[in-house]
């Protein structure tokens, strides 16, 4: 089940170049996580240039965050139309220029327009493409893949962090943005290596249309670049809430950590080395948890993993909520970072699991747009709380009760949705008709994929899919399937 992954009788191959692919997919996935949290060292300098509360310099990773998640469709689109390789080369230009532009703002909205909006686009359009390019080369490992790929995320967070503090020391933070410019001219490099799997089918032209005249293809293919069909799925919105609920609260501590140990009377040096205690924890966590996740007996039941670590996670914030010292605080992040580790880890894993290869692209950017509602949401509104009440405590427990409510609530209802499916009689099943999540499970399940319906080197864009309730003989006419190269 790869995402998207082409093969005619064959899989993905497992390794090869899948390795270069992981190796830039890890930077990729470090740059978006990490860039968004190791901004937040430059904040208390923010406030002091600009006369800003700490809600407003927050804007900055929220904003930043929001178009990473936010753009999504948009890169689902333009990966469908011009492949992955165009895009993420443009995403890195755009991340790079932003960081570069955003060194000489001279107000708070120049920052949230560069460092924001367009650094925050040049990330989301490398992200999204090299996970798929990830799922086209891994399919028995992916679990693992994934996991490796995600623990870019607090290797980069625990060299960013110190490293901004550094370069504010040294440079201030307008020279920490200008370097952190340059670095980010890395995923250009990345996207360079991302070449699609071998086959022997060429590239299809992008401007034939392949459908009967009239002008019918045209529109088909217009349809065909995002299928909104998976919203059908019944597993699919559990996960859609079940993320929307994470993203509330799951970010705030790691964005809040370094101030909130500054005000508590800890240096400024130590205070950013917790972030990379975080990271340190997660780097370790990250491939376990991939590698576990792809046992035999466990990958069945990953959704309920991925609710114990979201359990784990809100906890540790309930928990810690009044931790003071700086002793605690290095366990608090500790235990943050295992669980935020698990959550990194399982999250994609998850979503490929549960829509499939074909419909994963469109669905990862679907979530990633309900992420972006979230994540504007939560980190804006806690930094507000801090500047009317001047204390952490209400934050840690409003962030710990949203990610548990979201653990809670994926563990419940993926038990009652497979609960409803085993209990739904075979009647509809004996006159041709499925349901959601039998129609999900069939097409993860269907191995190999029937020929001719994709196309090695390339992603595969399905349409909109009714799924009618009466019975459709596999040779009746079917929507076009339409590719394009990756």
């Amino acid at each position: 089940m790869g995402a998207g992954g082409p093969r005619r009788g064959a899989g993905p191959p497992d390794g090869g170049w899948g390795w270069v692919v992981l190796g830039a997919c890890f930077v990729i996935t470090g740059f978006a996580y990490g860039f968004p949290k190791a901004v937040s060292v430059f904040f208390r300098e923010l406030k002091h240039d600009f006369g800003a509360g700490y809600s407003d310099t927050a804007w900055v990773s929220s904003i930043m965050l929001a178009m990473l998640y936010g753009t999504g469709p948009l890169s689902s689109v333009l990966v469908t139309r011009f492949g992955c390789r165009p895009v993420m080369l443009a995403g890195g230009l755009l991340a790079s220029a932003g960081m570069i532009l955003a060194s000489f703002a001279s107000r708070l909205l120049e920052l949230y327009l560069t460092a924001g909006v367009l650094t925050g686009l040049g990330l989301a359009l490398n992200f999204q493409p090299s996970l798929i390019m990830l799922g086209l080369y891994f399919e028995r490992r992916r679990p693992l893949a994934n996991g490796l790929a995600a623990a870019g995320s607090p290797v980069f967070l625990s060299a960013l962090s110190p490293l901004g503090q550094l370069l504010g020391e040294r440079f201030g933070w307008r020279g920490g943005f200008l370097l952190f410019g340059g670095l980010l001219l890395h995923c250009c490099a990345c996207g360079a290596v991302m070449r699609p799997p071998p086959g022997p089918s060429p590239r299809p032209d992008p401007t034939e249309d392949n459908a009967p005249p009239g002008g019918g293809g045209r529109r088909a293919r217009r349809r065909r670049l995002l299928d909104v069909a998976v919203c059908t799925d019944r597993a699919f919105v559990v996960y859609v809430v079940t993320k929307f609920l994470m993203a509330l609260g799951l970010f705030v501590p790691a964005i809040l950590l370094v101030n909130y140990a500054k005000d508590a009377g800890v240096p400024d040096a130590e205070a950013a080395f917790l972030l990379s205690i975080v990271g340190f924890v997660d780097i370790v966590a990250r491939p376990a948890c991939g590698a576990l996740a792809g046992l035999p007996r466990l990958r069945p039941h990953v959704p309920y993993l991925f609710s114990l670590a979201l359990l784990a996670n809100g906890l540790t914030d309930l928990i810690s909520a009044r931790a003071r010292s700086y002793g605690t605080l290095v366990a608090f992040c500790i235990a943050f970072g295992l669980s935020y580790g698990m959550v990194g880890a399982l999250q994609f894993e998850v979503l490929m699991a549960t829509v499939g290869a074909p419909r994963f692209p469109s669905a990862l950017g679907l979530v990633l747009l309900v992420e972006a509602v979230a994540v504007l949401i939560g980190p804006p509104s806690a930094g507000r709380l801090v500047d009317a009440l001047k204390n952490y405590e209400i934050i840690f427990y409003l962030a710990g009760s949203e990610v548990a409510l979201a653990g809670i609530f994926m563990a419940v209802t993926t038990y009652c949705c497979l609960r409803c499916s085993q209990d739904t009689p075979s009647g509809p099943a004996a006159e041709g008709g499925t349901s959601d999540t039998e129609d999900a499970e069939a097409e993860r399940d269907s191995e190999p994929m029937p020929a001719g319906t994709e196309e090695p080197g390339g992603l595969e864009v399905l349409g909109q899919r009714a799924e009618s309730p009466g019975p459709t003989p596999e040779g009746e006419a079917q929507p076009e399937l339409v590719h394009e190269s990756v």
